[in-house]
């Protein structure tokens, strides 16, 4: 009998890899979208042309801070493993708006938790935590049993998701796992987090509808991977014969200077040439470097990144270059206006 699985925050980057890779495995995949005047589907529109009438893969309107229409919903499904993706979780915007973000990546969690605590029924659980939470001050790998240091509203949230999953794992024996996830990006990385940022600007550059890009701290390091990768290994989680938490990362580190020179080398462009800085662009509590230490999930789940930083950044870019010409066709034809103009970008 095929497997159910329901995943919050399926219309994101994660939800659209993580939809693909179950639904490929044979499961029958639900996933949530708020209601609003206006819902985004663009990252999985071909998953509900493709499956939405066999209802291999279904959407559900829910809210992660209704706590009742997630029971209901959780009632209904009976799902076999739910992974929790939802969360406000741009840290530059979680300062901006620090109550909303915390009580999506707090309340949401919990919600769900409790649902499943009171189904009469063994479910998986996977909560998506973020290396944010360790707060870049050690300049070494970490690993499971580094500490937190949250320094922004959306990484603390995390802790708390985190610290609260762990709890009702220990306290009823529930299936709860938390997948650490270092930076992971791809084609399909929303437009406001600085990897797309740089990819997107850098077609219209490569075009001529662009000229410069404003960046914040180019000295930030991160272990960028690929989110194609990171999402097996979410599932692969929620196979282990125990529940755990677990690192996914590359155990390499970059700074955003080293993105954009490999990004804008892959066209033959100076990067230099196109960038500013502005301290507008810097974090109020900057996290200067992250690492991980993957070596845990290699040993326990057989996972490994399979795409190298290089490779990352140049699929982002071209696909980016791609994204450019359909823009630049409808410039042409007076059918977009250019809003992207510096300095808003």
């Amino acid at each position: 009998m095929n497997k159910t699985a329901l995943i919050t925050g399926v219309t994101g980057q994660d939800g659209s890899y993580l939809s693909n890779l179950l639904i490929g495995k044979g499961y029958e995949v639900h996933g949530t979208v708020r209601r609003s005047s206006s819902i985004n589907t663009y990252r999985i529109d071909d998953l509900i042309s493709k499956h939405q009438d066999s209802g291999n893969f279904q959407l559900h309107y829910s809210d992660l801070m209704d706590s009742s229409s997630i029971n209901t919903l959780v009632q209904t499904i009976q799902p076999d493993e739910i992974y929790n993706l939802a969360a406000q979780s741009h840290v530059m915007v979680s300062f901006q708006n620090p109550i909303y973000t915390t009580q999506t990546g707090t309340l949401g969690s919990l919600s769900l938790l409790e649902s499943i605590r009171y189904l009469d029924k063994d479910v998986k659980f996977y909560q998506a935590s973020s290396s944010e939470m360790f707060g870049g001050k050690l300049r070494e790998p970490l690993n499971e049993s580094s500490p937190f240091d949250p320094r922004s509203p959306y990484a603390a949230s995390k802790v708390f998701a985190h610290n609260m999953t762990k709890m009702y794992r220990d306290s009823y024996e529930m299936f709860c796992t938390n997948g650490i996830l270092f930076n992971h990006e791809s084609p399909l990385r929303g437009q406001t987090f600085v990897t797309r940022k740089i990819t997107r600007a850098l077609g219209r550059i490569v075009l001529g509808i662009q000229e410069k890009l404003t960046l914040g701290n180019l000295d930030a390091s991160r272990d960028w991977g690929f989110a194609g990768d990171y999402v097996e290994g979410m599932w692969k989680m929620l196979q282990h014969n125990d529940p755990d938490d677990w690192i996914l990362a590359t155990g390499e580190t970059h700074t955003v200077k080293e993105f954009l020179e490999i990004a804008f080398d892959h066209f033959n462009l100076d990067w230099e040439k196109y960038i500013l800085t502005s301290e507008k662009y810097y974090r109020p509590n900057e996290v200067e470097y992250l690492l991980g230490d993957y070596s845990k999930a290699k040993k326990d789940l057989n996972w490994e990144p399979q795409t190298s930083f290089s490779e990352l950044v140049k699929m982002m870019a071209n696909s980016d270059l791609e994204l450019a010409k359909r823009d630049k066709v409808l410039l042409d034809e007076k059918l977009l206006t250019p809003t992207w103009e510096h300095p808003k970008y």
